[in-house]
Parts: C-alpha cells; structure tokens; sequence
C-alpha cells in the first residue's frame, strides 16, 4: 500500500476507505494500535497480514506473549466496509492515537497507518529530512 489521504470521521466515526486502498484491503481487514518514530497513530493489516502476524504471535512463550504485545490483539478491531466503503473505529482507539476529525490515511508497504491529520503533519516535519531520508534508503537496500 501507498500513499497519503486525507480524510474526515463522520458524525459515527466511521471513515471512508480510499478508493486507491480498497481493493488491497479488501472485505475484511483488522485496525489495532500502532506507533511510528515515537507517534501514536492506528495500523491496519489486511486479513492476511493479520493471520500471519497472529501465527507470530501465537508461535511466542507465553511470557512473551505478555503486556504490550497482547495490547494489539485486545485492543484491535476487525473491520468490513459498509457498500459506502465507511468502516467504524472504537473510541479507544481513537482516544488512543488522538484522532479528532481530521486524518491521514497513509502506505505503509504491506500496512496502512491512520494518523490525527495535526499528529501526521508533526511526524513527516520530524522526519522528511535528507539526512533521515538518506538512512531509510540505506535500511531498505538503495
């Protein structure tokens, strides 16, 4: 997945899924908590990604599979697009990543993140420089 949208919650807290994202979310797709460079925000993991980070975390001892690492699961909702393409979130989550009205929807490669729109705008004035730029590249092999 790529790209930044904008987007509002409506008066149920229900967004609309960009027409860009649908077809790689699909029917059925999974929003939990998320964190990027130290900023709250939301991710969303299509039913695949959802399984498979799932089987992880089934495969961890128990020990590990306790505190934070269970916060994703208990605190995630499973989401289907209404034929409007809207999908609800929790007021936790909400609560969680700050989120008012305003968001960005952005790409993650195999993820989404949901962002407050006033949050994603601090993070991307943090982080769009050459240097951190330049360190990401290298991170992924350019």
């Amino acid at each position: 997945m790529i790209g930044k949208y904008s987007a509002k919650l409506d008066e149920k807290n229900r967004l609309f899924v960009p027409s860009k994202l649908r077809g790689e979310l699909g029917d059925n797709f999974f929003v939990t908590l998320g964190v990027n460079c130290g900023h709250r925000c939301l991710t969303i993991y299509t039913a695949e990604e959802w399984q498979t980070l799932s089987a992880n975390y089934n495969a961890l001892s128990i020990s590990q599979r306790a505190g934070a690492t269970s916060l994703i699961f208990m605190n995630a909702a499973e989401c289907s697009p209404d034929k409007q393409f809207r999908f609800a979130l929790t007021p936790f989550l909400l609560q969680y990543a700050g989120i008012d009205r305003e968001v960005m929807i952005v790409g993650r490669a195999g993820q989404a993140e949901i962002w407050d729109a006033s949050e994603f705008a601090a993070f991307e004035a943090e982080n769009l420089t050459p240097e951190k730029l330049l360190a990401s590249l290298e991170a992924i092999g350019l």
